[in-house]
């Protein structure tokens, strides 16, 4: 079995910081995109990426439009895509808009734990 790949896509470095520990922790190899300036170019360099995890709110473009960059980008068809922010109210939204699932910050590790768990064991 291969290794996991998630992608960070966060403008703050500690957030960033913190999510990598957690998915080293499972075993799970990381990108990191410290903002969205340059998306769709970086997006073009990425391949191999089964989750995404997208800040909602950034300041170049927020993480509702950045999720139909991934979305529409050919390597990313297929990866999970997952709201990531600490405003816990945008829970249904984010999910009605698209996001396959939602992560509040502070980040939980039971939260990274059971569900890199639940993707390993559906892509064996």
């Amino acid at each position: 079995m291969s290794k996991a790949q998630a992608l960070i896509v966060d403008d703050n470095l500690n957030n960033i910081r913190v999510l990598d520990q957690l998915l080293t922790m499972e075993n799970v190899a990381t990108v990191r995109l410290s903002g969205t300036a340059n998306l769709s170019s970086e997006l073009d360099s990425i391949e191999g990426i089964d989750i995404v995890f997208l800040d909602l709110e950034m300041p170049d473009i927020n993480g509702y439009e950045a999720l139909q960059g991934i979305r529409a980008h050919p390597n990313f068809r297929s990866a999970k895509v997952v709201a990531y922010t600490v405003h816990v109210n945008e829970f249904n939204s984010a999910l009605d808009i698209g996001f396959d699932a939602f992560l509040g910050k502070p980040v939980s590790a039971f939260w990274v734990e059971k569900n890199c768990f639940t993707y390993h064991n559906h892509h064996r």
